[in-house]
């Protein structure tokens, strides 16, 4: 579904993606691991079209993406959950789920969407009419992902999931991470720093250093890892 082919991305003159590489087939949950400025954030906004590549190629579904803005790979079906979560703060949580849906005009779609989302999150039911910036950090969070599951996306791109959450919500967020993978058949993209959580629901992954791909596998198999484990397990 997915292919970056030496992809280099800069920030000015720094070199941030130094020729990243990598697959992610339809329906596999793919996690990219490493440790903080490994580069991790930057691919997922080089594949958004926020920090372009320089060079390189980057094809989703077989079509060149590369020089293509945000907007517009939205459209194709990719959808992004930024890193600390950038809801609405003033928006309702109502409001925030439309925004989710602004390239779409099938009303009848959206409505149905946006209950699957309650779905998922009943919470998110509860507070539907409540400004997003008064939910809590674990609420805040099940609202970018519903954001990001209003678009339809066919890969959906997640940028540390976990982060500044209490263990209780990390572990129904990776639920329903799962969840989306496994029912609606959604593609997805993870970058986590909790490597250990991260490829206990991966199928494969990747792993980032100085914005280099520096070892691939089978999420088990980098698991057993005797580098990985030192290095992102604590083990």
């Amino acid at each position: 579904m997915l292919e970056l082919d030496d992809v280099k991305t800069f920030y000015g003159s720094i070199m941030a993606l130094k020729g990243v590489s990598l697959k992610i087939g339809e329906g596999e949950i793919i996690t990219l691991i490493g440790a903080n400025g490994a580069g991790k954030s930057t691919a997922l906004m080089s594949i958004c079209g926020i920090v372009p590549p320089r060079s390189g190629k980057i094809l989703f579904r077989g079509r060149d993406i590369s020089g293509r803005d945000p907007h517009g790979i939205v459209s194709l079906g990719i959808s992004q959950v930024p890193e600390g979560r950038r809801i609405f703060p003033q928006l309702t949580v109502m409001e925030n789920l439309d925004m989710g849906a602004f390239l779409r005009n099938d009303k009848g779609e959206i409505k149905k969407d946006m209950e699957h989302c309650f779905e998922l999150f009943p919470i998110l039911a509860q507070r539907r009419h409540q400004p997003g910036g008064t939910l809590s950090g674990g609420e805040q969070q099940m609202l970018a992902i519903s954001r990001a599951l209003m678009a339809r996306p066919r890969l959906l791109l997640l940028d540390e999931p976990s982060l500044g959450l209490a263990p209780i919500f990390v572990r129904l967020i990776f639920k329903i991470i799962e969840k989306i993978n496994r029912e609606d058949g959604t593609t997805i993209f993870l970058v986590e720093q909790n490597a250990h959580l991260a490829l206990q629901v991966a199928h494969r992954g990747y792993v980032m250093e100085n914005g280099r791909i520096v070892l691939e596998g089978s999420a088990q198999s980098l698991l057993n890892n005797e580098d990985v484990k030192r290095a992102y397990l604590g083990i």
